[in-house]
């Protein structure tokens, strides 16, 4: 059981860290410094990095979490909190799969014509459902250690 929750914490530092640190520190810098098309530039190479590792913690987060709540004899028996963390987490993932699949597609398309107000439009949806995840995944973080004192 403990494996299952290291490579669960793990897999939570890798995406949610990496949303906070692109979110907070690398998007500011490069709002600054960059034009608009290097702007899209790098954040296609940064997303290109980026997202097989959120796609393998995903993957990571939904075993080890189905894996954790197994051992601890299902959902059935497991307090409220457990199930909306589950719920947050699903969402989050969902989430994912559609910024993935469609703004970040027309963002790839976009950089690769040189179409940067296409480009921009999907770097700020992009951004919006970024946010979004960022603060579902510290709410969820704060959930595991809040809730099971409050309820």
């Amino acid at each position: 059981m403990k494996l299952l929750y290291l490579l669960h914490v793990l897999a939570t530092v890798v995406w949610v860290g990496g949303m906070f640190f692109a979110y907070l520190c690398l998007r500011p810098v490069a709002m600054t410094l960059l034009d608009p098309p290097q702007r899209l530039r790098l954040w296609h190479g940064v997303f290109a990095r980026f997202f097989p590792w959120v796609w393998a913690a995903v993957i990571l987060l939904i075993a080890t979490g189905h894996g954790i709540i197994g051992q601890m004899g299902g959902l059935a028996g497991l307090p409220v909190h457990i199930h909306v963390m589950l719920g947050i987490g699903y969402l989050m993932a969902a989430i994912f799969v559609y910024l993935y699949f469609i703004p970040y597609r027309e963002l790839r398309a976009a950089v690769a014509g040189q179409d940067w107000k296409t480009g921009g439009a999907a770097l700020n949806r992009i951004r919006i459902l970024v946010g979004t995840n960022l603060a579902l995944g510290l709410t969820n973080i704060t959930l595991v250690f809040l809730l099971p004192f409050l309820v």
